[in-house]
């Protein structure tokens, strides 16, 4: 059996992003066997899209929240990288023809005020609490490419950066000692229509994770980066001449309107 070569897995989903192909797990040929290696294609991923979305300012976590796990048939997280050139600030104007399937997630941003360096044992939600300095609600650009999301392989999802495109991200709030991040509520409206709801769940948890995630390969999470930390509801289709405003109670709004 050939070894696995990351960097023919990330040939492969660049150049599908390139020519706008619609999604696909990975082919045999090119998967990854394993989730380390999957992050390993993700990393030969990052090489070359560098130079074109700038560098990695943050991460994200998907498939964190039980109604995302129950969406995509996938019951673990999985982590994607942030580029500079893809985090916006609200309110957004947004064109759709950048995109080839345009959803939006709705969650909660956090930015680091320290640094989560690699340690002996694994962090706990307690342990990154204090590295948190400001929280925001945040849109998560999911480029799904007309995916058939239950048979969404894992691997080929970590792979391809977790269909990350970008987020638009509301004011930062400076957080509070003391405030818990659980349970927040939120609500989303569309054109002014109320579109649906949720709350978060165990962000720090989130935090956690990716923070291990990072350790382990080699890049931990820096102060100043943005972490987002998993969609409150499930994901939701955008068209031109929408508005989408997103808020989260005590920490304000996040604002962005599709264009052609």
């Amino acid at each position: 059996m050939a070894m696995f070569d990351p960097k023919a897995a990330a040939a492969y989903v660049a150049e599908a992003h390139r020519t706008r192909a619609p999604y696909r797990n990975l082919p045999q040929e090119v998967s990854p066997p394993s989730v380390a290696d999957a992050y390993a294609a993700q990393e030969a991923l990052c090489e070359l899209w560098t130079p074109l979305h700038g560098p990695v300012r943050g991460l994200k976590i998907a498939t964190t929240t039980k109604v995302m796990q129950q969406l995509m048939g996938i019951d673990h997280p999985c982590g994607g990288m942030l580029y500079e050139r893809r985090i916006h600030q609200s309110p957004a104007r947004l064109r759709l023809g950048d995109f080839m399937n345009l959803m939006i997630e709705c969650e909660l941003a956090l930015r680091l005020g320290a640094d989560l360096p690699r340690t002996s044992r694994a962090y706990t939600a307690a342990d990154v609490r204090p590295a948190v300095a400001e929280a925001m609600p945040a849109f998560e650009l999911i480029d799904d490419r007309r995916a058939h999301y239950k048979s969404t392989s894992a691997l080929s999802l970590i792979a391809d950066n977790a269909w990350n495109g970008g987020i638009v991200l509301g004011a930062p709030q400076r957080v509070p000692e003391g405030l818990d991040l659980d349970g927040i509520k939120g609500r989303l409206t569309v054109n002014g229509a109320e579109r649906g709801g949720g709350a978060t769940d165990d962000p720090m948890g989130a935090l956690a994770w990716l923070a291990n995630l990072a350790a382990g390969r080699g890049r931990p999470i820096e102060a100043g980066m943005v972490v987002i930390t998993g969609s409150v509801m499930p994901t939701v289709p955008i068209a031109a001449g929408d508005t989408f405003v997103f808020t989260l109670d005590g920490l304000g709004s996040t604002e962005m309107s599709g264009i052609q």
